[in-house]
């Protein structure tokens, strides 16, 4: 083995959770929902004709809603129950009527003359939900966006650009909201409206990473003529009724499915890699529905549909942002006129419910809280708090030993939610027990810096080339698209435990890598460098990758030697490096050695 070939180690591999996706946008390049895959068996017998009564309802409820394309596979919802012999049922809401019994020759000549036979008349529809839903559909609009993402294999340019489509609907503002994913690495947005067949384009405002919102507007007076902008409703409770409305795949026009809420907890927002509140319910999200509202019977909306769960043993378990986490996006767009983000606090806790453990740390019998493992160096409460801490409390409000504070009646949840409905700059009142004393601070609460960060907020990548190596900044789009979604399991050891534990111990500081070699005469033998942190540069500590440009650039002496990981040393000429890097940018068509934002 040589010498800066790192060890490789045989790692079992950790069996995989249930995967948490997101509701991507639905892929515009297809025109029409493809054709469902014929069952294998008996020819099923067609369907006796409908009566042109059930087909075709005259009310003017039933010819408000869009009847699905027949050939689209909008899902089960919607749709006559099936018999066992494939046919559709009549839905139960509208069941025929008994038949009377069949009269005798004499009762039916008298029946012919002048006896009338009552029939029952048939039960209405009973689609109240659906009612109440209507007005508020024409502000359900569809998404239409070009993306272009970073090409992190080459930063110096971007990938292929491709299309999607997805939902959103109107608010008060002449603005629109959808999920902030269905818009990610956006080079034009345009909206369509219900009925319409003109799109105008749209621009973004914000987009909220960590909540997965956009705020969009139009410029084009005409969008906005007949459109009512929907009203926001209260935060539901479980088993309410919910009705998520969009543009899923499996058709063009607009799509209703109804479920209840059976779930309200801190999420795990995938795309935003946090964790906030968030409503879990039993209606069918999928890909194409991400951004559309979800309604309550009032016609209100109380939430924004924008994940769902993929697993094997699940079914129908999909995630709805709430209307706490939406307020608090757009009203902090208001108050700041730009995202500033939801505020966290940088520490790591522990629970408390172990008697002994609370009995050494000085707690009364009528005292809970957590304790506090760690605090982020860079994070304003490490002035005031210290590792051993325990949080008694926050904003006046105690947390249990669990950490989780009361929340409505008969739940509880964790109180990183008191602390996500604070704004960014806003102060907080934390009561810490300390040495079996009482502490009581107000601190500042604000967004920290991750060592890898979970998005690079849509700037193309930062990349420093000299002599063929390729120098990166690590986050969690490097590693995705290193490593592919599933990251977690396939990236390297050291990688992952500085993404879940490291702590970044200033502000600036970034986790640089050599991302690849590109071979040439001047590299040989360091060709397999692949994802390998550099630590030092000729002796002085890398703190990042601006820093390391700058010393390269600036060097002087002999030789270039980069200190990596797994105590790999790269030693490489300086003169000869320099001169060698302009001949393999011109190889490669690599424009400049450097990202403009080293430059400045």
């Amino acid at each position: 083995m040589d010498s800066h070939e790192a060890p490789k180690r045989k790692r079992g591999r950790k069996p995989k959770p249930p995967a948490i996706a997101v509701a991507a946008p639905d892929n515009a390049n297809h025109d029409s929902a493809p054709s469902p895959k014929p069952k294998r068996g008996r020819k099923p017998k067609p369907p006796p004709a409908a009566s042109p009564d059930n087909d075709h309802p005259s009310s003017p409820l039933a010819a408000a809603v869009d009847t699905p394309d027949p050939g689209s596979s909008s899902g089960p919802r919607g749709r006559g129950r099936k018999s066992r012999r494939g046919r559709h049922e009549l839905p139960s809401d509208a069941d025929v009527p008994p038949r009377a019994p069949s009269p005798t020759r004499r009762g039916a000549q008298k029946a012919a003359a002048n006896i009338k036979v009552d029939v029952p008349a048939v039960e209405p529809l009973r689609w109240e939900q659906v009612a109440r839903v209507m007005p508020s559909m024409d502000a359900v609009v569809k998404v239409f966006c070009v993306h272009t993402e970073p090409n992190f294999s080459m930063p110096w340019q971007r990938k292929r650009q491709y299309s999607s489509s997805s939902s959103g609907f109107v608010i008060a503002g002449r603005r629109v909201l959808t999920n902030a994913h269905s818009v990610e690495h956006y080079t034009q947005v345009k909206l369509k409206k219900r009925g319409s067949d003109t799109k105008y384009l749209a621009t973004v405002l914000a987009i909220g990473n960590e909540c997965d919102i956009a705020l969009l507007t139009v410029d084009d007076d005409e969008f906005w003529k007949g459109v009512s902008p929907l009203e926001f409703g209260s935060l539901p409770t479980l088993q309410d009724a919910v009705t998520v409305v969009g543009y899923p795949i499996g058709g063009d026009t607009i799509s209703v499915t109804s479920g209840v809420v059976s779930r309200i907890e801190i999420l795990s927002y995938v795309h935003g890699s946090t964790e906030l509140l968030g409503l879990q319910i039993d209606a069918a999200i999928n890909s194409g529905n991400s951004g559309g509202p979800a309604f309550n019977d009032q016609g209100k909306c109380v939430g924004i549909a924008f994940q769902s769960l993929k697993h094997e043993d699940a079914e129908n378990i999909g995630y709805v942002i709430p209307t706490p986490v939406i307020k608090h996006f757009i009203q902090d767009y208001e108050k700041s006129g730009e995202y500033t983000g939801f505020p966290i606090l940088g520490i790591e806790w522990q629970k408390m419910e172990n008697p002994d453990l609370r009995k050494a740390m000085g707690m009364k019998s009528d005292q809970k809280g957590v304790r506090i493992r760690r605090i982020e160096p860079t994070a304003s409460e490490s002035g005031c708090m210290q590792p051993s801490d325990i949080i008694l409390s926050f904003d006046g409000i105690d947390i249990a030993n669990d950490g989780t504070v009361p929340f409505r009646h008969g739940e509880r949840i964790g109180f990183s939610y008191l602390v996500s409905q604070k704004y960014t700059g806003e102060k907080a009142h934390v009561k810490l027990l300390r040495d079996s004393k009482v502490h009581e601070f107000n601190i500042k609460l604000a967004i920290h810096k991750k060592l890898i960060p979970a998005h690079i907020k849509g700037r193309p990548p930062s990349y420093y080339i000299v002599a063929g190596f390729v120098f990166m900044v690590v986050s969690v789009p490097y590693l995705r698209s290193e490593y592919g979604k599933d990251y977690e399991f396939d990236a390297p050891v050291k990688l992952l435990d500085k993404h879940l534990h490291a702590m970044a111990q200033s502000p600036d500081e970034q986790l640089v890598v050599v991302s690849q070699v590109l071979v040439a005469d001047i590299n040989i033998g360091y060709e397999e460098l692949v994802n390998t942190q550099v630590r030092a540069f000729n002796g002085k500590p890398v703190n990042n990758l601006k820093q390391l440009a700058t010393m390269v650039e600036d060097c002087n002496e002999e030789f270039l030697k980069f200190d990596m990981d797994y105590d790999q040393v790269v030693v490489l000429q300086t003169k000869t490096a320099k001169a060698a890097t302009q001949d393999i940018l011109a190889t490669h068509c690599i424009p400049s050695s450097m990202s403009d934002d080293l430059k400045a």
